[in-house]
């Protein structure tokens, strides 16, 4: 990996240099690191950003620059981090109706 800068109000696609194998019923989830979200406005775009078990390339984070001046990056900084979980992968099937509930159908800022 070379530096790379992201200039103020853009994003860069950043390798880290590692691949994962990640086991079936887990994922990885890429978070941004408090740190840099708080000091420079560094946050990562998609986050959390998704590995699944059966994604075998290079880790890659893509990073937004909310700051007010260019964020360089050098090999071997720590950009984001990696949490592991344990994932259900639930049966699916059609129906005719759904059960109600309190909310019902309110979409996002519905319920206050």
């Amino acid at each position: 990996m070379e530096a790379i800068v992201i200039p103020p109000g853009e994003r860069r696609v950043v390798p880290t240099g590692i691949a994962l194998a990640i086991p079936e019923g887990y994922a990885g989830l890429v978070q941004p690191r408090s740190g840099l979200a708080f000091k420079h406005g560094i946050m990562v775009v998609n986050a959390p950003g998704l590995i699944d078990a059966g994604y075998r390339g290079e880790v890659r984070v893509c990073l937004y620059n909310s700051g007010d001046v260019p964020f360089s990056i050098a090999p071997g900084d720590r950009v984001a981090q990696l949490v592991v979980q344990r994932v259900e992968t639930p049966e699916y099937g059609a129906v005719e109706t759904l059960l109600d509930t309190q909310r019902g159908s309110g979409g996002f800022g519905s319920t206050g």
